[in-house]
């Protein structure tokens, strides 16, 4: 790889000395690297835009933690250029580096071609009323609906590829992608996949009932959310959220995107999984 474009979160420690590093180290070595500093959200909703980045770049490199990272591939998932993250907030499950010191060896190895790509599954969510879509957006994490407003549960009818499931009453449901069963969906009590699986895990939110556990589905599963009520809203990487009405449908599926990841160590799955979560 020659054509580096850099995304930098400002808000977290030392991104901008990050990015200066990383700048210095590429360009130096003969690269090409464009630093864009995160700023406001734009008009459309996203932060980087697809024309934003120069048609010769091979990579995306973010400065920031997962969520910056999870930004970035939404933003630009048209483009199918993979991404490498450096971690500079909490636990970074899909940054590769987080030490000062590793980040030299990392860019070595995107120069020298010395890097897996691995492919992470994504869903597509639509909201519709009646016939008409009113909204449609992509997640790599989760697709997660929720209350706003009053502190109260919410009730909703879950339908699989056209057949009905269950009525739930509780305070949400997540839709999770293997990628995003290590953040909400963990937190909600739900299983942990493998990330470059392909499946969706579906885990509602302190559920009142005894009997309601999170459920696997395949990926070419079609989920189908009825909304029974008002102030709810469905989140999308819990960051692009719409509000929903009574009457609302939103379809979930896998999106026909991939996120492309780099990969640069031979850590296993379940290694990194011990690793992040000792002392948690």
């Amino acid at each position: 790889m020659k054509y580096f474009y850099v995304i930098v979160n400002q808000d977290k420690p030392y991104a901008r000395e990050t990015a200066r590093h990383v700048q210095e180290h590429l360009e130096v070595r003969g690269a090409s690297c464009v630093v864009k500093m995160e700023k406001r959200r734009k008009a459309s909703g996203r932060y980087t835009e697809v024309s934003d980045v120069p048609l010769e770049v091979e990579c995306v490199i973010t400065i920031g933690g997962d969520g910056t990272l999870i930004q970035a591939a939404r933003d630009l998932a048209a483009l199918e250029i993979p991404f490498i993250g450096i971690n500079r907030g909490h636990l970074g499950y899909l940054t590769q580096v987080s030490r000062e010191e590793d980040i030299g060896n990392m860019l070595d190895a995107l120069l020298s071609d010395n890097y897996q790509i691995e492919e992470r599954m994504m869903l597509e969510g639509q909201i519709i009323q009646g016939e008409e879509i009113q909204f449609e957006d992509i997640a790599l994490n989760e697709i997660l609906l929720t209350r706003t407003g009053t502190p109260r549960v919410l009730h909703f009818r879950i339908s699989v590829n056209g057949e009905f499931l269950n009525e739930y009453t509780a305070d949400g449901i997540i839709i999770a992608t293997p990628t995003g069963s290590t953040a909400y969906n963990l937190s909600a009590g739900g299983p942990i996949v493998v990330p470059h699986s392909q499946m969706m895990v579906m885990t509602p939110i302190c559920s009142h009932a005894l009997n309601t556990r999170s459920i696997v589905f395949p990926a070419q599963a079609q989920l189908q959310i009825d909304i029974m009520g008002t102030e709810q809203c469905v989140a999308f990487d819990g960051d692009m959220v719409r509000q929903l009405e009574d009457g609302n449908r939103i379809i979930i599926e896998k999106a026909d995107c991939v996120t492309r990841l780099i990969k640069l160590d031979r850590v296993s799955f379940l290694e990194n999984i011990r690793n992040k979560m000792t002392g948690i």
